[in-house]
């Protein structure tokens, strides 16, 4: 399946979120807040699982992306800290990202309560259609 085609009203669906971002990658995170800030959108930028909690601690999310692969606690351990918080009616949407692209990993991030899936490097036609899926009303 395609990936959706971005144009400029795909943002205008979900405008302004707040996204955290959590990768150990300096560049991915560099690459990551251009393409929210060209669909406009803002949010934090941190470097691992722990520090993507805390800032969940300190501040609201409308979306979380979470690279699999990181130091501390990795993707999976802070999507399962994360569900452990959600409270009954309100799932904070998260968004596994990895360089590996094959369906049974999506598939497994799926089943352990991801809401989307994108693979690396991110476009901004990936992103946007990934947010508008996830941030609908």
């Amino acid at each position: 399946m395609a990936p959706p085609r971005y144009d400029a009203g795909m943002s205008s669906s979900t405008p302004g979120l707040r996204v955290l971002v959590a990768d150990d990658d300096p560049l991915n995170l560099r690459v990551a807040a251009r393409l929210l800030r060209d669909l406009g959108h803002g949010g934090a930028m941190v470097t691992d699982g722990v520090k993507a909690l805390a800032a969940l601690d300190r501040q609201t999310f409308d979306v979380v992306l979470l690279d699999i692969q990181m130091p501390e606690l990795d993707g999976y351990g802070a999507l399962s800290a994360i569900r452990a918080r959600d409270l009954p009616g309100r799932r904070l949407p998260v968004i596994m990202v990895s360089g590996e692209s094959g369906e049974s990993t999506r598939q497994h991030f799926l089943a352990a309560g991801a809401d989307g899936f994108l693979v690396k490097p991110l476009s901004v036609e990936g992103l946007a259609g990934a947010l508008a899926e996830v941030a609908r009303p």
